[in-house]
């Protein structure tokens, strides 16, 4: 999931206070992308109305609101009343559509996985938001996410990148990346696809897990330091544990949607 820093939390405004506050409480989340990190949620009941009780929530570190239904403890999207896993919410409709559409459905081409191997790095200690946003953007400048095209990246490319203002301009990322493409490269000759190698590591089948609320969706795994490892043996950079998760989680190797969630039950059928 997107990972997130910890943040203080936020006034609400009159109008959007519900009728009384009943309880703080503290979340870790891991997202798309990798919000890592502790959410601080205010919430409060509103009573009245045709619907089920609901409470609000507020996402203090970015002004974000969501509906918890008390009795089955999800957040649901208002538009089309569909279960979703609560990061998905409130960003924007790229956001919603990226975790409706995309995340957890299981990759198994290697363009697919060398495009989240650079947009998960150049996340790093940023919002999954703030990458979606850019990534148009990394498509244009990393010649359409094709590693044999960005393993033959230069200096003057490097210069280029450094420039675009549509991409996180950070020179380890960028280098890495470049870095990256080459090893990926390696790995395709060994095992035959990038794919291939890193569907190894669980057998060609998803691992499927159960969670119902996003506070037991963990950051890393026993699996994720393994594959992390392995990745740095071979002289990958940005691939610490944390990131390959998100990794996983992305790209279906790992199905963290919430069991509720409607997307939870088509990643298993992908």
């Amino acid at each position: 999931m997107p990972r997130a820093k910890k943040a203080s939390a936020a006034k609400a405004s009159a109008a959007d206070r519900p009728d009384r506050l009943n309880r703080s409480e503290q979340a870790d989340f891991e997202g798309p992308g990798r919000l890592a990190g502790a959410f601080l949620f205010v919430a409060g009941t509103f009573s009245g109305g045709n619907g089920p009780q609901r409470i609000v929530v507020w996402k203090a570190h970015c002004g974000r609101s969501g509906y918890l239904n008390l009795q089955e403890a999800e957040l649901r999207h208002e538009d089309d009343g569909r279960s979703r896993c609560p990061w998905s919410l409130g960003v924007s409709g790229d956001y919603l559509a990226y975790h409706d559409e995309e995340w957890g459905f299981p990759a198994r081409d290697d363009r697919g996985q060398f495009e989240f191997l650079i947009l998960e790095s150049a996340q790093a200690g940023l919002s999954w938001s703030t990458i979606l946003h850019k990534r148009a953007a990394y498509r244009r400048a990393f010649a359409g996410f094709d590693p044999d095209k960005v393993a033959r990246f230069n200096s003057r490319s490097v210069k280029r990148l450094l420039s675009d203002t549509g991409i996180v301009r950070n020179r380890l990322k960028i280098e890495s990346a470049i870095s990256n493409a080459r090893l990926f490269l390696e790995v395709r000759a060994a095992y035959g696809s990038f794919s291939e190698y890193l569907w190894g590591f669980v057998d060609g089948r998803p691992v499927v897990n159960r969670w119902r609320s996003q506070s037991e969706v963990p950051a890393t795994t026993d699996l994720s330091d393994r594959i992390s490892q392995d990745l740095k043996r071979r002289g990958f950079r940005f691939v610490g544990s944390t990131i390959i998760y998100a990794h996983l989680q992305a790209t279906g190797l790992v199905n963290d949607h919430l069991t509720d969630c409607f997307r939870y039950q088509e990643c298993q059928e992908g």
